[in-house]
């Protein structure tokens, strides 16, 4: 499972021109699930996620979480952080999760975030054609992936 947090001032998803998740100061997580990726990864990764001390104190310094700052959290699933380039000019997405999958796994994720109290969960549509409109505060961007156990 691989994670990209983007710290934000503001973000939103829009589907067919309507806004159907939207967040101001938080996190926005783009979610790629990988092959024989489970919900125990993906709850680790959201509660490292919400207790990295990635927002401002009072001095400036980032030394808050987002549970600390009462901030939101918007979801989307992207498959394509699971492109592999390597070869050729056309990424391969063989190792991501076949889409019945990631559907019912990116859903429990989303139910498992929205459980978290003090947090504002907003969320994307998995599949649709997505608008993603943000303001990268700092900028702050950070990669969580924690990889299964390769055969």
């Amino acid at each position: 499972m691989r994670m990209l947090l983007q710290r934000v001032s503001s973000a939103s998803v829009r589907v067919e021109g309507k806004i159907v998740g939207e967040i101001e100061h938080g996190l926005l997580i783009l979610v790629g699930l990988g092959q024989g990726d489970q919900e125990e990864i993906g709850q680790a990764l959201l509660q490292k996620a919400m207790q990295l001390r990635i927002f401002e104190d009072e001095a400036g310094k980032m030394n808050r979480s987002l549970l600390e700052v009462g901030g939101g959290l918007l979801l989307v699933s992207q498959f394509t952080l699971y492109a592999d380039c390597r070869k050729g000019r056309r990424p391969s997405f063989g190792e991501a999760m076949p889409p019945e999958e990631a559907r019912v796994l990116f859903s429990r994720l989303v139910e498992i975030a929205r459980q978290i109290e003090g947090v504002r969960i907003e969320a994307g549509i998995f599949g649709a054609d997505m608008k993603v409109s943000l303001c990268n505060d700092g900028p702050v961007t950070i990669w969580l992936e924690n990889e299964p156990p390769r055969p």
